[in-house]
């Protein structure tokens, strides 16, 4: 047995987190420049995504070399899994977060605004969802959920199947049925980018669903569009594990990092199951 596998390894001290927390300032700002308009805030958001981009390639990179050098032991794989796991956990509460809200825009707080004692203050206003809130006189139409929200739900859910098929094929040392089951799980996902932004697009212009248009806009852009980045980046990550699959990583007993993203796709598939039901389909 290697001395690596003996000890429990500590990496360097590493200058990734630091790339990643300059990334997401630039994405901050960006996007808050972009909200109000301000041309310099479209440069910044591009800045701070290549600037992701760049750290979690080169992240990735790094940790690869690392377990391909035989420094990860059963000890380490152990604290991946828990790290990982408590990770998802995070996403799982920053999204309950965001359901919360819309919980309490819908079943509370605009009924509440609605009923006889405020009408004094917005005597028109009925407190039917969706709705862009009292004051609010701009119009718009909600997104059909048997459009292409439905598709979408069907390439994401399909993309399960695929990443699945893919983990198995894995485990039974099919190398082949690995790469086409990675490469159509990447497919799917960048269909579904694709169409969410065509969504967009759509509902930008010909629906007037936009932020300014209270409640059901934001709520709508806020839970789409941080879910749409989260596949994003889940599809960056499967690309990277695809190329690692090509230049011969992983072995049947020791495959921690697909799985890892695996988690994180299937993650991201319930969470959209979530969206349809309650953003898209009970309005």
């Amino acid at each position: 047995m290697s001395q690596e596998a003996n000890h429990y390894y500590i990496p360097a001290p590493s200058t990734w987190p630091m790339i990643g927390a300059i990334a997401i300032f630039f994405m901050g700002f960006g996007a808050s420049f972009t909200v109000n308009k301000l041309p310099i805030g479209y440069w910044m958001l591009t800045i701070g995504f290549c600037i992701l981009f760049y750290m979690i390639f080169g992240w990735f990179r790094t940790v690869a070399r690392e377990s391909e050098g035989g420094k990860f032991n059963k000890q380490v794989d152990s604290s991946f899994r828990w790290g990982m796991s408590w990770f998802i956990f995070t996403e799982v509460m920053f999204f309950a977060g965001f359901f919360g809200a819309l919980y309490y825009m819908r079943m509370l707080s605009v009924p509440w605004l609605a009923d006889l004692e405020h009408k004094i203050l917005w005597p028109d206003f009925l407190g039917q969802w969706p709705t862009s809130g009292p004051g609010i006189t701009e119009k718009f139409t909600p997104m059909d959920a048997w459009g292409l929200p439905a598709i979408n739900t069907a390439l994401l859910l399909s993309s399960g199947v695929t990443v699945t098929w893919a983990h198995w094929a894995l485990k039974l040392n099919k190398r082949s049925q690995l790469k086409w089951g990675l490469f159509l799980t990447i497919l799917l996902g960048v269909l579904f980018i694709s169409l969410q932004a065509y969504e967009y697009g759509h509902a930008y212009s010909e629906l007037n669903l936009k932020f300014s248009t209270g409640a059901y806009g934001a709520s709508f852009y806020m839970l789409t569009g941080f879910h749409g980045f989260h596949v994003t980046l889940g599809a960056i990550m499967l690309t990277t594990i695809y190329f690692r699959v090509l230049a011969g990583h992983f072995k049947p007993e020791h495959h921690f990092g697909f799985e890892a993203v695996s988690w994180y796709w299937h993650f991201v598939d319930v969470v959209w199951l979530g969206l349809f039901v309650f953003v898209y389909w009970l309005v």
